[in-house]
């Protein structure tokens, strides 16, 4: 009886993991949603400045009135900080998912094996 005892503690253990990895979850997508708009808005603001003719410095090159068909890619590289920030909040939110995957393998077969002890 006592094996029941732990096992039914780790599966309420796994339930309560699970239930606090959805909101863990909710927030990473909320943190990647906000990063992706970031990054999308600087983009649009770094394109209308370098149409406008602001000069920028990347890495101690100056850029201004660069062609217009390597405007995009030079915005692009302007906004790097703004990019790092979307692929990490876009990491953490994929980590976040798959750990809920396993948790939710991990009470399967915790049940399973409840099952099992139950039937003996």
């Amino acid at each position: 009886m006592p094996e029941l005892i732990k096992l039914t503690e780790k599966i309420q253990n796994k339930i309560d993991l699970l239930s606090r990895g959805r909101a863990e979850l909710s927030a990473r997508a909320l943190a990647q949603a906000e990063a992706r708009a970031d990054y999308d808005r600087q983009l649009a603001k770094t394109l209308i400045a370098l149409k406008n003719g602001t000069e920028f410095v990347l890495d101690e090159e100056t850029i201004q009135n660069p062609p217009a068909t390597t405007t995009e890619k030079i915005a692009r590289g302007l906004c790097w900080k703004q990019k790092l920030e979307m692929e990490k909040s876009e990491s953490l939110y994929r980590n976040a998912s798959l750990g809920l995957n396993s948790l939710m393998s991990e009470l399967s077969a915790l049940q399973s094996v409840l099952k099992y002890l139950e039937e003996v």
